[in-house]
């Protein structure tokens, strides 16, 4: 009889767990809403400001705005089939938060073709809806003012916020670094005893570059890659040329490379102003975010003192130059 009623009461367990799973949507979608405020649901139109993971259903990271460093903005497009993430987030209102489920098949006959070696039914996405402006009725320059008013103030606090980031991230990690007037921190973890570069000279470098979460989101080291799930077959994982001096990558690294040995290897805690700035690189990295990169210096090359002289550029605004 004992047996019977444990048995019963993991069954009741059993039933009341899945009323709390996911749920039947359109197209075959796949939803489970863990927070659901009120408020009216997202329309077609409305500009949103949604925080999302998108991962296979063997949790490896396909896509991740937390590690970017912003959310997606945006208005919400019309959804492309029958059971996309966009009917999904159709579903939601601000605050919310959400895992949805969308089938790769469905996904692929849509135009997205599913990537190689992509295992499982679903591509997984955890939703937060950070922030939701109603079209509705409104005129298109009264919507348009709504969006802007909130993009400034969004960047303003991002801007204002990435000090604290970077010394919380030097002081989790108990570093011991060299910080210089243009506000570049690093740390020498080996230091070489060749050559240092010259402005017009080219180093031969390899790289991580992460965010302050230690997620890699780049790199040329094979271990690195593998290790980080980074992997790409089509990457001959080389150290890779970078003229020095010349506005060809971001600030941080053209300061940190001229004064670098041969043989050095050192770890970077680069501001945004000595990278990618306000703008961001999209989609990967966000507006006003800091950036760490672990680089070795492999050789440097002197530049041909046979090749022919280019003409000088046409004055310009310096830039921010991308690798």
């Amino acid at each position: 009889m004992k047996k019977n009623l444990i048995y019963l009461a993991v069954v009741a367990v059993a039933l009341s767990s899945c009323g709390g799973g996911f749920k039947q949507g359109p197209g075959g979608l796949l939803y489970n809403i863990h927070e659901d405020k009120s408020g009216a649901t997202i329309k077609e139109g409305d500009f949103v400001a949604i925080n999302m993971i998108a991962k296979t259903e063997g949790d490896s990271v396909l896509s991740n705005t937390y590690t970017q460093g912003r959310p997606i903005l945006a208005p919400i497009p019309k959804p492309q089939f029958k059971g996309d993430v966009v009917a999904g987030i159709m579903m939601l209102s601000e605050g919310d938060s959400a895992t949805v489920k969308v089938n790769v098949d469905s996904m692929a006959k849509a135009g997205t073709p599913k990537q190689p070696g992509f295992k499982g039914k679903y591509v997984v996405f955890q939703l937060k809806v950070e922030k939701v402006i109603a079209k509705g009725n409104l005129a298109e320059n009264v919507f348009q003012d709504r969006i802007k008013a909130f993009y400034t103030d969004y960047v303003a606090k991002i801007k204002n916020a990435e000090p604290a980031k970077i010394k919380k991230y030097i002081d989790d990690k108990k570093l011991k670094v060299t910080k210089t007037a243009s506000d570049l921190n690093y740390v020498i973890n080996t230091q070489g005893n060749g050559a240092v570069p010259v402005a017009g000279d080219t180093v031969m470098v390899y790289y991580a570059g992460k965010m302050l979460n230690d997620e890699i989101f780049e790199t040329n080291i094979k271990d690195e890659a593998v290790k980080s799930k980074k992997f790409n077959p089509m990457n001959p994982y080389k150290p890779i040329p970078v003229v020095v001096g010349q506005q060809k990558v971001i600030a941080g690294w053209d300061e940190a490379l001229l004064m670098m040995h041969v043989g050095t290897k050192a770890t970077l805690i680069i501001p945004s102003k000595l990278a990618y700035g306000e703008q961001g690189m999209p989609p990967v990295v966000g507006p006003y975010t800091p950036l760490v990169f672990d680089i070795e210096v492999a050789a440097v090359k002197k530049p041909n003192p046979n090749a022919a002289v280019p003409a000088p550029p046409a004055p310009q605004p310096p830039v921010q130059a991308k690798k």
